[in-house]
């Protein structure tokens, strides 16, 4: 098998269920339950107005700067797919544009992460399809090769194989892998509950705030009475 150069079978994707119920919970959250060490870079912005992104990886390889296995992983997706590019974060040549926008809409793609860039911003931003790339420029791509598709790739080291779950909101975007998602839902949603909790209390002013001076003190902090 011709590595660099193949097109595998996706085996295994996150349930739709699961996919609704991380939908609801913020990629904050979700990357605090998972230790803070997994994240898609902070360059990686939303090219959409507004939304969350959420659904079973679609995994691409490709040239800086080529689509053509972009292409056919349109041809492959299967509705709620979110198609990940590692593209090797290079931004000198689109990924993707209007017309294949379209395509993905008709193909009832969930949306991008493109590492690397696109063009046509204003048609993203005016369909709102949930789209997440490192920038913008008018040169349009190559269509040679080579590439893979449903291998594991990696941005800006956060590993994705194919059918993991993939959240994005305003912050940004976390993978989180087929294996893990029922552990780090319910850890989720324990943050959310303990965080709309502290929010009450500080409506409330009732929120117990000594902890700071606990932490400062620890660290060896001397803090000087008025």
């Amino acid at each position: 098998m011709p590595v660099g150069n193949r097109i595998l079978p996706r085996t295994r994707k996150v349930a739709d269920h699961i996919v609704a119920e991380f939908r609801q919970l913020p990629v904050a959250n979700i990357s605090d339950c998972m230790g803070r060490v997994f994240a898609g870079g902070s360059r990686l912005r939303p090219m959409h107005r507004d939304g969350v992104l959420a659904g079973p990886a679609l995994t691409v390889r490709s040239r800086p700067g080529d689509n053509l296995m972009l292409h056919k992983a349109l041809d492959l997706a299967e509705p709620g797919d979110v198609i990940v590019v590692d593209a090797g974060g290079d931004v000198t040549n689109a990924l993707i544009g209007e017309l294949m926008l379209a395509y993905a809409i008709n193909r009832g793609v969930a949306g991008f992460v493109l590492y690397g860039a696109l063009r046509d911003l204003d048609a993203f931003r005016r369909v709102n399809l949930p789209t997440y790339a490192l920038g913008v420029t008018h040169r349009g791509p190559y269509k040679h090769g080579p590439g893979e598709i449903n291998t594991a790739i990696a941005i800006e080291g956060m590993v994705i194989e194919a059918g993991d779950l993939i959240v994005g909101d305003a912050d940004g975007i976390v993978a989180v892998s087929y294996n893990d998602t029922a552990d780090v839902l319910q850890a989720t949603k324990d943050k959310q509950a303990a965080e709309h909790r502290q929010m009450a209390q500080i409506e409330n002013r009732t929120n117990d705030r000594s902890w700071v001076d606990k932490a400062l003190l620890a660290t060896g902090c001397e803090i000087v009475p008025a």
